[in-house]
């Protein structure tokens, strides 16, 4: 590909015109959707562009599509989602499309990080034995804890996988629900077996798990054992007590790795009860071999609205701790 610039405009030219299509879209979709979120104008010639607009913004277009069509020359897909994770990463201040590099490959499929915070997050699973990553739904804590994970684990550099949840939320205790032990912890647990079958064929992931190679289990199960030459996932993690988080944590031992993930913001305990998440980021937080990533609104990476809701449940949050009064739909009653 080459490029050249002239005061506000800029050429590029894409040597290999099989993968001009899937770059640009069906009916342009993918330049318009970048001409859309960076305000800059976008002209096609062949397989060449002009892009127009101020410097910033065709600077940051230039570096979206040269990462794009480097995907592809890679033999990856491009979709609207990639184009969106790559104008994440061009305009976020700590972003770079170098990131792509962090790429996990499983059996199924391989999966981008898709913004600066989830480069870090893989970042951090690389180079430490103990991970935290703490945010909102939809940012790809468990996602991609879970790839890392299958990766691992098919590349031989442990053992087995060990994906474990608190079974306790919204006030709902096992011994209520009905049907044996595992009918009443799999509704908990469907969050990862979602994931696991995400990376590696339905017949895999049975496999492994009648050999042992990936086990899915409650919390409590863990206790008096040690995870060892084992990828260890604790996944919603705001909703164990101080002492269920101090017991999972001391469980780590020899070539193990752990992540735990979590939302400070969605805690089902009993009022009154410290979410042990909250307890360990306080305590071992900047401990050598133990990193933290908090993810935010604009890490979420499902559907839009998905974002505009944390960001809307946040700001609320924020008003009603520092004491502001509401009126029944929830707006701030001037009144009061």
């Amino acid at each position: 590909m080459s490029g050249a610039g002239n005061g506000g405009d800029l050429r590029l030219e894409f040597a290999d015109n099989a993968l001009v299509i899937p770059l640009f879209g069906s009916h342009n979709e993918h330049l318009a959707r970048i001409e859309q979120k960076l305000d800059v104008v976008i002209r096609t010639r062949g397989n060449a562009i002009t892009i127009s607009g101020p410097g910033d913004s065709v600077d940051a277009a230039r570096e979206a599509l040269n990462g794009l069509y480097a995907r592809l020359e890679r033999g990856l897909p491009v979709t609207r989602d990639e184009v969106d994770a790559a104008l994440r990463m061009v305009t976020a201040a700590d972003g770079s499309l170098a990131d792509v590099d962090l790429a996990v490959r499983t059996r199924k499929r391989h999966i981008s990080p898709r913004s600066p915070r989830q480069a870090a997050y893989l970042r951090a699973i690389d180079d430490n034995d103990l991970v935290f990553g703490v945010g909102p739904a939809g940012t790809g804590k468990t996602y991609l804890a879970v790839a890392k994970a299958v990766e691992r684990l098919t590349q031989g550099a442990v053992d087995r996988i060990i994906l474990t949840r608190p079974a306790v939320e919204a006030g709902e205790q096992l011994g209520f629900l009905p049907g044996d032990m595992q009918e009443k912890v799999d509704p908990y647990l469907r969050p990862l077996y979602d994931a696991l079958h995400d990376m590696m064929p339905r017949d895999q992931v049975a496999k492994r798990m009648e050999s042992g190679e990936i086990e899915v289990a409650p919390l409590a199960f863990m206790r008096g054992r040690t995870l060892a030459n084992a990828f260890v996932i604790l996944d919603e993690a705001q909703n164990t007590t101080a002492v269920q988080m101090k017991m999972f944590l001391t469980r780590l031992g020899e070539n193990a790795r752990m992540v735990v993930t979590g939302d400070l913001s969605q805690v089902d305990l009993p009022r009154g009860v410290r979410s042990g998440l909250r307890d360990a980021l306080e305590i071992v937080s900047g401990l050598p071999g133990i990193a933290s990533v908090a993810f935010t609104e604009e890490d979420v990476v499902r559907h839009p609205l998905v974002s505009a809701i944390v960001r809307a449940y946040d700001r609320v949050e924020t008003r009603r701790q520092a004491g502001a009064r509401y009126t029944s739909d929830g707006k701030p009653d001037d009144n009061g």
